[in-house]
């Protein structure tokens, strides 16, 4: 929004989705809505009561359609304000002139985007964090996303963040006690050793629910998985055989993909972005380095890696004899790390260019490409390590098996996921915050500073994390978070 609506004008939208329906929801809110809803429907119905009634434009007389009417007054409204509905037929012609007869009263305006939710935040219907939750539930296109937005809309996070509150809003009181008695030494130190008391516990809560900010935002915008290798393992081709279909060009010359190019599954009912990257090697050319640049930067942000290595005899037997891989370190997982060109540098085989290589982390993935052309020493014995993979995307054996160990991955993590607390940017920056001011308010205890200086930092933690379901002025905030809903919420 690039300005704040008049609080107090009546506005109208249509709350169902756009396009031809059976039914769309036209809502009014504000203090009109009533009188609008007279001189449409020529009655204002019982309260929460749905009517029959004709639709009439109120300027000409002309019937428009036959709609249920409700009528549900303030405060006890979503909006906390007079609501009005129309339950009409779901024709786009219908939707327009019921809309343009109800402007023409010069009763309501259109509603801005988000400003139905935002006014039920305002009038303390909501939350903010229920507000934000609406917009989720919207948007939600798995039952994982469902299930995220509707605990969150269903004041489970709410909960969390009011208890932290509590409990710094419960220290400052004791510092207060200190602060009072400045002469009284011992009485003073033994108060704010009291507040003090539940902090260290309460700053590695909050570093817990950090830790958990990933897989909160993984299920809201998607699990990201990164396909990683040198340039010509069958990344591409890899990518293709999971997808379905050609999503990224293949081809046998080296550096062939210089971009990140990304498809989309569900997979056990959470949303996936799988991208295939530009092989890592020391780059020929500025345009390489700067897809492989990329690659490094999607390794790093991605919450499962997949290393895919070529086994196939041809490479084998192209590898020079002083390249320092072997066939045993073809199955041991890589790590990466950016040279100051933009480079990678690999170590799946111990060697490296010299830059800090990037451990491999826990559920990360190796695959071991082209297994259908690989000799048969290679794969033999069934001795892969846990983790290793042996699939063919040319014939897609072992693909099925990579797919349920990746499922098998994700249900692990965010199964043992506990109540969100943090699913976007916002929420994970101003708990960031709090932690910090906490982590100050602990130092300063221990380096034996005054119970004013503490308690300032306690009370910027509270004021973040109030922050987070919006107890305090966010005028600008609220700007910000509302104009990204659809009209009509």
């Amino acid at each position: 929004m690039s300005s704040t609506p008049a609080p107090n004008a009546t506005i109208i939208a249509l709350a169902s989705g756009q396009g031809r329906a059976g039914v769309a929801v036209i809502r009014v809110s504000g203090p009109e809505a009533g009188t609008l809803l007279e001189r449409l429907a020529g009655v204002r119905p019982a309260p929460r009561l749905a009517s029959v009634r004709a639709v009439r434009d109120p300027a000409t007389g002309e019937n428009l359609d036959e709609a249920l009417a409700l009528w549900m007054p303030g405060p006890n409204s979503f909006t906390g304000e007079d609501v009005a509905e129309l339950h009409l037929h779901g024709g786009p012609a219908i939707i327009e002139s019921v809309v343009r007869a109800s402007l023409s009263t010069g009763l309501c305006r259109l509603a801005e985007p988000g400003e139905f939710t935002r006014r039920a935040f305002e009038a303390g219907r909501l939350s903010l964090l229920e507000a934000e939750a609406v917009a989720d539930l919207i948007d939600a296109e798995t039952e994982a996303q469902r299930r995220q937005a509707a605990r969150i809309y269903q004041g489970e996070a709410d909960r969390v963040y009011e208890g932290w509150r509590e409990l710094l809003i419960r220290a400052m009181a004791d510092l207060e006690a200190a602060i009072d008695f400045p002469d009284e030494e011992d009485i003073a130190a033994g108060i704010v050793d009291r507040a003090m008391g539940p902090m260290a516990e309460f700053g590695a809560e909050l570093d817990r629910a950090l830790a958990g900010a990933d897989m909160g935002r993984a299920v809201r915008e998607g699990f990201r998985i990164a396909i990683l290798g040198p340039p010509n393992a069958g990344k591409s081709s890899l990518l293709n055989r999971i997808a379905g279909r050609e999503a990224a060009i293949v081809s046998p010359i080296p550096g062939t993909t210089r971009d990140v190019v990304e498809v989309r599954l569900v997979l056990a009912g959470f949303p996936v972005w799988i991208a295939d990257t530009a092989g890592l090697r020391e780059a020929a050319d500025q345009i390489e380095a700067e897809g492989v640049r990329r690659s490094l930067v999607r390794a790093e942000e991605a919450d499962l890696r997949i290393w895919v290595q070529d086994v196939s005899r041809e490479t084998l037997d192209s590898e020079e004899p002083d390249s320092g891989v072997s066939r045993e370190t073809l199955i041991r997982p890589a790590s990466l790390s950016p040279s100051s060109s933009g480079a990678s540098s690999l170590s799946s085989s111990g060697v490296s260019s010299g830059a800090p290589a990037t451990d491999v982390r826990p559920g990360d993935l190796v695959v071991l490409n082209k297994a259908d052309l690989a000799p048969p020493d290679v794969l033999s014995g069934g001795s892969t390590p846990e983790g290793v993979l042996a699939v063919s995307a040319q014939t897609g054996a072992g693909v099925e098996a990579l797919l349920r160990r990746i499922t098998e991955e994700i249900v692990g993590r965010m199964s043992a996921m506990e109540a969100p607390t943090i699913t976007r940017t916002r929420h994970r920056l101003l708990v960031e915050e709090a932690a910090e001011r906490v982590r100050a308010a602990i130092a300063a205890h221990r380096a034996g500073r005054g119970p004013e200086l503490i308690s300032e930092e306690l009370r910027l933690a509270a004021r973040a994390l109030g922050q987070v379901i919006g107890v305090v002025d966010v005028e600008d905030l609220l700007d910000r978070i509302f104009s990204e809903f659809c009209i009509g919420k």
